[in-house]
């Protein structure tokens, strides 16, 4: 760790992780409900778990972004962080606001919880992933503004980088796009458009920007590769990104009632999309090849590289898969659609918020690396939670498949439920698979605690 400002991250880092913990928990609650449906209820029923499953997804990588933009930023700015104190501040009333949250989620009915917090004045509830009440959406967008001004400042006076740059423009951009959520029509056809400038240009514009940035950061750190070649890379990024994801948010468009256009230009641009997460796969083993240096810790290459990978598979041709108009016209909204959100999610943002944890976390304690034991540990977490991942996937693709078999393409179409019936094997399975991928978390954050000292790195980065 250079700067002492650096160090604010740390909390950041914690509360995503916790809260990533209790995103799986609520997923494992949710896969028992797809078969005992009576699970948990009336006290936890499906509607909440998913709610809570869903929004603890989105603040916890928003924490990650968070506490990745605090440690990076001074580091490429050569400066301290301009406020390290509102840093702080701004983390609690985040925690405070989402931890309020999902207590009136759990506590009482989600009507309630709307009238409660004053939704008929400025009417913002009732969506997917944009169920936060009013009150919490506005906390949302004063704590983005606190984290912008504060890192905008820092960049500024410092030392201005491609990465920098790039970063500060995704979650500039990040900030923006959620100022739709509070755009409501009383039209459902304007609603769905606007709803995707929220949510697709989220996780298939601006939150790309900021994955390039983080990947590229870490690179930099454990290849010693050139950084004009880093940067070259990260651009060429970027333009595939914007290019093809922009306009490619028409594939949500296809059948809202927009115009038939709309098929054409989705499905054109669409089927670019892979193009960046691919290019990132090129990226990332091309710099490790090419390094410099023999960092110790393998467990961040191993995570930077398996980022490229997964990303380009979940959210590259999981995406793809189903993309084209004619195609998804079969498979839109079905487990299918399901696949590919969890191996996009999982490859593109929760890896690399993994990433750059498995990097930052022993320099911000004073080392270049944490001791063998623990990245032994911490690598198979990985790969734990990993394959795992790859087989929930491969189950959800296969119960979506047998979905559209027998409720859309079959000679004598079942109705949704008994359609449901039949898949309900491979929602065991993922269940399963589920556990499996907890057990790995758990083994992930048990590499925190062991072998941290007697480290051939320990005290190394303090020395250097």
């Amino acid at each position: 760790m250079k700067y002492a400002s650096q160090a604010v991250a740390k909390p950041y880092f914690v509360a995503a992780l916790a809260l990533f913990v209790a995103q799986i928990l609520f997923g494992l609650v949710m896969g028992l409900q797809y078969v005992v449906g009576d699970f948990l209820f009336p006290h936890i029923p499906f509607n909440v778990a998913r709610m809570v499953h869903t929004n603890a997804l989105i603040v916890w990588l928003l924490m990650g972004f968070m506490g990745a933009a605090y440690y990076l930023v001074p580091e490429e700015a050569e400066r301290e962080l301009h406020s390290p104190r509102l840093a702080l501040v701004t983390f609690w009333v985040f925690l405070v606001a989402a931890g309020l949250t999902v207590i009136g989620y759990l506590s009482v009915p989600y009507a309630t919880l709307a009238k409660l917090t004053g939704n008929e004045f400025l009417p913002t509830m009732g969506r997917e992933f944009l169920e936060q009440p009013t009150l919490t959406k506005i906390g949302i967008v004063l704590v983005a503004l606190s984290l912008l001004y504060n890192l905008s400042l820092t960049y500024l006076r410092g030392r201005k980088t491609a990465i920098t740059s790039v970063l500060l423009f995704g979650l500039w951009g990040l900030a923006l796009m959620f100022l739709f959520a509070f755009v409501n029509p009383i039209n459902v056809v304007r609603d769905k458009f606007y709803w995707w400038w929220v949510v697709h240009l989220w996780v298939e514009g601006v939150w790309e920007l900021v994955l390039g940035a983080i990947l590229a950061f870490v690179l930099v750190k454990i290849t010693g590769v050139d950084r004009e070649v880093i940067d070259k890379w990260l651009y060429v990024i970027v333009t595939l990104t914007l290019v093809s994801g922009l306009i490619g948010t028409g594939h949500h468009y296809y059948w809202i009632g927009l115009p038939e256009y709309w098929q054409w230009l989705g499905s054109l641009f669409s089927a670019l999309e892979p193009l960046p997460f691919f290019a990132m796969v090129l990226f990332a083993f091309n710099m490790v090849n090419r390094r410099r240096r023999d960092h110790p810790n393998r467990a961040a290459t191993l995570w930077a590289l398996g980022t490229s990978v997964m990303a380009f598979l979940g959210a590259g041709v999981w995406g793809f898969l189903h993309t084209l108009a004619p195609v998804n016209y079969y498979t839109h909204g079905t487990q299918l659609t399901a696949s590919h959100g969890h191996m996009a999610f999982y490859g593109a943002y929760v890896m690399v918020v993994l990433t750059i944890l498995s990097y930052a976390w022993p320099q911000l304690h004073g080392r270049t690396a944490q001791g063998n034991r623990s990245q032994v540990l911490e690598m198979w977490g990985f790969w734990l939670m990993t394959v795992s991942m790859v087989f929930i996937t491969l189950f959800l693709t296969a119960a979506g498949l047998l979905q559209v078999w027998l409720q859309r393409m079959g000679d004598t179409p079942l109705p949704f439920m008994a359609a449901q019936e039949k898949i309900a094997f491979f929602y065991w399975l993922r269940e399963g698979t589920g556990v499996v991928f907890l057990v790995g978390l758990l083994t992930y954050l048990a590499s925190f605690f062991i072998g941290v000292k007697g480290s051939p790195a320990y005290g190394e980065a303090a020395r250097s």
